[in-house]
């Protein structure tokens, strides 16, 4: 099979024919009256807007894989993909479902293996124990679930992709402020966002249908503490430790409006909220970014409450050495 072109690397005038996925479809009717359909279509390299002015077709369902032919053109200054014919892949066509779900740029057991790695190397022996059976209880989900449905990290292995790169962080910082307890810090970037495994409802290619029942009841900063509550008395925990994770867990918002009863009320919990932001906030940014073109800016993202610019330039860096062979 012929390789197709990748969709945040077309431009305006390319044709496109090949297999996308469905991350979202609505019929819609335009201001003259006639039906289309408006979606949201994406292969590994990112999502484009698409529309299909065929008012007869019913929107596909979410996570479909589907075969199109189509145009990529511009509106408003940002890619849309005008799309002539589509129709569901058929069992048995040559299509790699690998190269079309936006996913984690690490492999998702190597990251386990990192984050595994550093809670058995946490010194404490019952905050040991407390994080490796939080992540013994996550099982297999951790290995594909997303970290968010639409936000930051929402890509196939995106809460191992979080979790991973936090961690990293982690290190780096305490390595700046001694003074930090780096075993509690990584472990409440561990558990801090482990309960999105029963908030969210997503597949096994890392899409999220919809919020849960406990998610959109309690949150995954309630489910949290609950369960850490829980596993700390079955462990036999001590009471302050337990206490100290689960205002981590429960503080690393911030703010109550977006979803913190606490702020954070010692230096551990402090460098959680700012890591946690700090990832999320380079995460959309970088995404946001790779879609526009240098010397342009984004539209204004909501989350982020501005624009964003790309530089025209790319960064002088370093060449790393050679290795002695």
């Amino acid at each position: 099979m012929k390789p197709q072109p990748q969709l945040t690397s077309m431009i305006k005038g390319q044709m496109f024919e090949g297999f996308l996925l469905v991350r979202s479809a609505t019929q819609r009717t335009s201001s003259n009256g006639s039906k289309y359909l408006d979606m949201t279509l994406c292969d590994i390299s990112g999502e484009v807007n698409a529309k299909l002015w065929d008012g007869l077709t019913p929107a596909p369902a979410p996570a479909t894989v589907l075969r199109v032919r189509g145009m990529m053109l511009e509106y408003n200054g940002k890619p849309q993909l005008r799309v002539d014919k589509m129709r569901a892949a058929q069992e048995g066509e040559d299509y790699d479902m690998a190269a079309l779900v936006p996913c984690a740029p690490e492999p998702a057991t190597d990251m386990l293996d990192f984050i595994l790695n550093r809670a058995d190397a946490i010194l404490d022996h019952e905050l040991k124990e407390l994080v490796l059976k939080r992540l013994e209880e996550a099982g297999d989900k951790l290995l594909y679930y997303p970290a968010a449905m639409k936000l930051h990290h929402a890509e196939r292995s995106g809460l191992l992709h979080h979790t991973s790169t936090m961690l990293r962080a982690a290190g780096a910082i305490c390595e700046i402020y001694p003074a930090l307890d780096a075993d509690l810090l990584a472990a409440g970037v561990i558990l801090h966002d482990l309960c999105k495994l029963s908030e969210l409802n997503a597949d096994e290619i890392g899409m999220v249908s919809d919020y849960t029942c406990e998610g959109q009841l309690l949150g995954h900063l309630v489910q949290g503490v609950a369960e850490l509550d829980r596993c700390a008395r079955e462990l036999g925990t001590r009471r302050e430790l337990t206490l100290m994770l689960e205002h981590m867990i429960l503080s690393h918002h911030d703010l109550p409006e977006y979803g913190s009863p606490r702020r954070p009320m010692f230096p551990e919990a402090e460098v959680l909220h700012v890591l946690d932001l700090l990832d999320a906030r380079m995460f959309e940014m970088n995404r946001e970014l790779s879609m526009v073109k240098p010397g342009g800016f984004t539209d204004r993202i909501w989350s982020l409450e501005r624009k964003l610019y790309r530089r025209r330039e790319a960064p002088v860096r370093a060449e790393k050495p050679e290795e002695n062979p």
